[in-house]
């Protein structure tokens, strides 16, 4: 089936291997939600003035103009080989990686990168840019990363937000794309407070918390039936910080999806500690998912 036209999935590439790994995903996602497929590389070398073609004795195709078409070429050609049918199209834009990826996001489906570049250094779990594309853009970010599985459900992680609520949403269309079960997974360590301002009691009742925490669960996934009539939903409650409780699942999960910012989270800081933990420590994909702007 040809993909349809419409908003793409946009991915990232600078010719490393994480970004191929990226290709393959984004290829594939493109392919379920029958979406054409936008591989951009940013091209940062004009911003610093640096001759961009070959000096006149060198080959042919040895400047830095010609190897970025390359790096994009090969990528399309993987897209394409991964995805047969799906419309791929490449482009070289000037600019730094991040800034690019985020001047497309406005009129993207979902942005796809791996979680390092050629510049990343390995004591980094996750690079610089993937951290910053999934902190501003204003559509899903999904993060290659872990390892890759076609089996396992996807995971979304649910704390009763405005943004976890999105993020189910998603999360929900992503794993009935797939064929897959969802696992909704809400951690909890005190009492949710009820307003700004309110003091957590220092002491409370175990049952009423998991009774109260096993409420905000199921009126996160309210409404689900009726978006995803067919997809199995399981919902699991547990007491533990929500960072470690996802990736724990991300090991038999083929996807995490969680919010760029939840409940308790400070607001300046747009991707919130939960997120930036799982994308630290995942052991597969990661999706962020953006709150309302």
């Amino acid at each position: 089936m040809n993909s349809s036209g419409g908003a793409a999935v946009v991915v990232g590439v600078d010719g490393s291997e994480p970004a191929l790994r990226a290709v393959r995903l984004a290829a594939s996602e493109a392919a379920r939600r029958h979406r054409p497929l936008r591989v951009v590389h940013g091209f940062i070398w004009p911003l610093l003035h640096v001759p961009l073609t070959a000096p006149p004795d060198n080959p042919p195709g040895g400047g830095l103009r010609d190897q970025a078409q390359q790096v994009v070429a090969r990528a399309v050609a993987e897209a394409e080989a991964t995805a047969p049918g799906t419309r791929v199209s490449g482009e070289i834009i000037d600019g730094e990686a991040s800034a690019v990826l985020l001047g497309e996001a406005p009129a993207a489906a979902m942005i796809v990168l791996g979680d390092r570049g050629l510049g990343g250094f390995s004591a980094l779990l996750v690079g610089s840019v993937a951290v910053q594309v999934a902190s501003y853009a204003d559509c899903p970010v999904l993060v290659a990363r872990g390892a890759e599985r076609t089996d396992g459900p996807v995971v979304v992680g649910v704390d009763g937000s405005e943004v976890s609520t999105l993020a189910v949403a998603f999360a929900a269309d992503t794993a009935a794309a797939r064929g897959t079960d969802l696992l909704a997974l809400h951690a909890y360590r005190h009492p949710v407070s009820t307003g700004p301002g309110d003091m957590q009691p220092l002491v409370y009742d175990e049952t009423q918390l998991s009774g109260e925490e096993e409420r905000i669960l199921a009126e996160s996934l309210a409404g689900l039936g009726e978006r995803q009539p067919q997809l199995r939903v399981t919902r699991r409650a547990v007491h533990a910080r929500p960072g470690p409780a996802l990736a724990e699942a991300s090991r038999q999960a083929q996807l995490v999806v969680v919010g760029g910012q939840g409940r308790g989270e400070f607001t300046g800081l747009l991707l919130g500690s939960v997120s930036q933990s799982v994308l630290h420590h995942a052991d597969c994909p990661v999706a962020v998912v953006p709150g309302p702007r």
